[in-house]
């Protein structure tokens, strides 16, 4: 999960898209919807590509993400009268409570979107919950089932590889972001202290260090530079976002590796 800075824009600032929109959203943009719909189901918009990936993993075929996959922290995206035009198009919008911009677009395009909220946590319960939760929201069960049963055998089959890399064969010491501290957990890592999502203080910093973590789980998509300077204590940026692709699996799999290759040097 990424909460963190609160990214508040009042509709009236957005309300200039909206004369954009009659041109974007008018003429045939009812009949490209209906056809999209009967193709591949609602038309259904996320947020970001967390909400999104989720709703792939969960068997959704006509969905896309407003917040490009580029920007490291979602909830600081400036958003564009084409995000309003895609609101305006869709049966269902899914979205996280730390962000809040979400129920604004929603009004300031006018939508009649339904608002979907999900918990974004890559805690393996959490994250299956999520696909559990939107499978029965679409009506696509076994797909959303498929998913959760190809992600714990894959969580599984990482958190072995990452163990086999273990320092000396014992479970490394780690310091870990509060929403990183999923990546300590396939790794099968001691988690020694966390700290976050705000930024560390001194005393955090001095009780932290006195810990000696030999590795420092930062969350890219929050970071600010290196959490415990002099400490000598190796930082990997462990990512919480999927990329374009939208394949969630892919977040799980690039954190292992970066735990992997990192221990190994260990």
């Amino acid at each position: 999960m990424a909460p963190a800075r609160r990214f508040f824009r009042p509709v009236t600032a957005l309300s200039a898209g909206l004369l954009l929109l009659t041109g974007l959203t008018g003429c045939g943009a009812g009949d490209d919807k209906d056809a999209a719909k009967a193709s591949s189901g609602p038309v259904v918009v996320a947020t970001s590509s967390w909400e999104a990936a989720l709703a792939k993993a969960a068997g959704i075929k006509n969905v896309r993400s407003l917040v490009p996959a580029s920007i490291r922290h979602a909830p600081d995206y400036d958003l564009k009268p084409s995000d309003l035009a895609a609101v305006s198009g869709a049966d269902y919008v899914l979205y996280a409570s730390f962000e809040p911009f979400a129920g604004r677009i929603k009004e300031a395009a006018g939508s009649k979107a339904k608002l979907v909220e999900l918990t974004l946590d890559n805690a393996p319960a959490t994250a299956k919950a999520q696909v559990t939760k939107l499978g029965k929201k679409f009506g696509t069960e076994p797909a959303a089932a498929k998913w959760n049963s190809t992600f714990t055998a894959r969580w599984q089959s990482l958190g072995r590889q990452v163990k086999a890399s273990w320092p000396g064969g014992k479970a490394p010491t780690v310091a870990a972001q509060k929403f990183t501290t999923w990546a300590a957990d396939l790794a099968g890592a001691r988690v020694v202290g966390t700290y976050g999502p705000e930024a560390v203080t001194p005393g955090q910093l001095s009780a932290l260090t006195a810990k000696k973590p030999a590795f420092v789980l930062e969350n890219e998509n929050m970071s600010t530079g290196t959490v415990l300077p002099g400490s000598g204590a190796e930082q990997l940026n462990i990512a919480n976002y999927p990329g374009k692709d939208l394949d969630l699996l892919a977040v799980y799999g690039k954190a292992a590796a970066q735990m992997e290759k990192a221990f190994s040097r260990g």
